[in-house]
C-alpha cells in the first residue's frame, strides 16, 4: 500500500480528498453513479439491495446515488421490480440500505425517476394510464403519452415533494432529481418534444419551468439545509446527437433558475467524461456547468472504461460491456477544477473495491465489466 504521502503526490490523489457540501461531508471524491438494477419485487429493496450497496461502500466509494426511485404516482412506473420509496415496507428496506451504507462510512443519496414518455398503457400499476408528458404522442390513432394539464404538472411537483421528504425520513443523505435521458422532467426542456403554448413551453424559460417548480417545491419541503442534486443531459437514450442547449448562454438560461430553485450539485451526464461540450471550446459539460452556475459539479461519463454506451438499446448487454482503461480523462478533469466529484458507474459493478485499487495503486487488479456481472449485479 502506497503512503499518505505518495499518494497525495499521485494524479489519483485528488479523487480522495474530502468534500463538503452544505450537510453533506464526503470522505473521497468518488460517486456510484446510478444504474438501474430491477431487483426490487414489488417496488421493495431487499437484504440483497442493501449488500449490494454495501459492498460499494465497504469497497471504498464517497457516495452513492441510488438506482432511479419511482415517486408516488402511478404514472412514473414503466418497468417492473424498480424500487418506490412511498410504501412503508419500502421504506423500511431503504432504511436498511442507508444504515448499511453509513456503516460503512459513505452517504448516500436516493435518486427519483419518473419515466414519464417512456409508460406506456397496460403497465403496472394502473394499466388504463399512458405515459404522461408534455405533449400528447399518438401513433396510429392510439394514444401513447398524455400531454400534461396543468392540473396534472401540480399533482407530479406535489409527488415529487412528498417522495424527497420520505427519502429524508428514510435517512438518506441527499435527493437527486433525474431530468436527464428523455424521461418526464428532461422530456419538458426539449423544443422538439415540448411544443405547448403555456407556461411550461414558451422559450428555453417556459420549457424549464417544470424542472425548477419541482426542484423549488422538494426544497420547500426537506428545508433549506438538505441536499438537492439534479441530474441532466446533453443526450437522450435514443440519441446522442441532441441538444437541449446549442451555446453556454442557452445552458445557462436552464441551469442558472435550477440555482435559484434550490439545486446544490449538478450530474451532468455525457457518454465521456471529457468530450467537448460545444463547438469552439474544449470544455466539457461538466466544466461549462461549473463555470455557468457556480455550483459543484458531478463529472460522468465511461470512467474507467474503454468503451461508451454505442448501443441506443435499454439495457443490453453490449451497451454496457467494456474493459479497463485509463483514468487520465476524469482525472485532468478534476484537476483543471472542471467537476468537483467523479461518479463511476460500470466499473463498480464489475469490481466494488475499485476505489481501494486506485488509491492503493492497484489498477492492474481492476476488475473488466463481464457479461456475468450484467446479469447477476452483485
Amino acid at each position: 500500500m502506497t503512503s499518505t504521502d505518495e499518494t497525495k503526490a499521485a494524479p489519483e490523489g485528488r479523487l480522495f480528498e474530502p468534500f463538503a457540501v452544505g450537510e453533506l461531508r464526503l470522505r473521497n471524491r468518488i460517486v456510484m453513479a446510478p444504474m438501474t438494477r430491477r431487483r426490487c419485487p414489488e417496488g421493495v429493496p431487499g437484504d440483497d439491495v442493501a449488500r449490494y450497496y454495501a459492498r460499494r461502500a465497504e469497497g471504498g466509494v464517497g457516495l452513492i446515488i441510488t438506482e432511479g426511485i419511482y415517486p408516488d404516482h402511478p404514472t412514473a412506473e414503466a418497468l417492473p421490480n424498480v424500487p418506490r420509496v412511498s410504501t412503508s415496507d419500502a421504506l423500511a428496506g431503504w432504511r436498511g440500505v442507508v444504515e448499511g451504507v453509513h456503516r460503512a462510512g459513505a452517504a448516500i443519496a436516493c435518486q427519483l425517476w419518473h419515466m414519464g414518455p417512456a409508460r406506456r398503457v397496460g403497465l403496472p400499476p394502473d394499466p388504463a394510464l399512458p405515459g404522461w408528458g408534455p405533449m400528447d404522442v399518438r401513433e396510429d390513432g392510439e394514444l401513447l403519452v398524455k400531454g400534461m394539464t396543468e392540473a396534472d404538472i401540480e399533482t407530479i411537483i406535489a409527488s415529487y415533494a412528498r417522495s424527497a421528504l420520505a427519502a429524508k425520513a428514510a435517512g438518506f443523505d441527499a435527493v437527486e432529481m433525474h431530468g436527464a435521458h428523455g424521461y418526464l422532467i428532461d422530456a419538458f426542456f426539449w423544443a422538439s418534444a415540448n411544443r405547448r403554448a403555456d407556461r411550461y413551453g414558451e422559450g428555453i424559460a417556459g420549457r424549464g419551468r417544470f424542472a425548477r417548480e419541482v426542484v423549488a417545491a422538494v426544497r420547500r419541503e426537506v428545508g433549506p439545509h438538505f441536499p438537492i442534486l439534479f441530474r441532466f443531459s446533453q443526450w437522450k437514450s435514443t440519441d446522442y446527437a441532441a441538444r437541449i442547449a446549442d451555446t453556454p448562454d442557452e445552458l445557462l438560461q436552464l441551469l442558472g433558475p435550477l440555482v435559484d430553485a434550490g439545486v446544490d450539485i449538478f450530474h451532468a451526464s455525457t457518454r465521456r467524461i471529457a468530450d467537448p461540450a460545444f463547438e469552439g471550446s474544449a470544455r466539457s459539460l461538466a466544466g461549462w456547468t461549473r463555470n455557468l452556475t457556480g455550483r459543484p459539479v458531478i463529472g460522468v461519463g465511461s470512467v474507467g472504461l474503454n468503451k461508451a454506451h454505442e448501443s441506443l438499446k435499454y439495457r443490453t448487454r453490449e451497451s454496457l460491456d467494456a474493459g479497463v482503461a485509463s483514468l487520465a480523462p476524469a482525472l485532468d478533469i478534476l484537476a483543471r477544477g472542471e467537476a468537483d466529484l467523479i461518479a463511476v458507474g460500470r466499473a463498480l459493478i464489475a469490481d466494488p473495491e475499485w476505489p481501494a485499487k486506485v488509491r492503493e495503486g492497484r489498477q492492474a487488479e481492476i476488475r473488466p465489466l463481464t457479461p456475468a456481472d450484467l446479469e447477476h449485479l452483485t
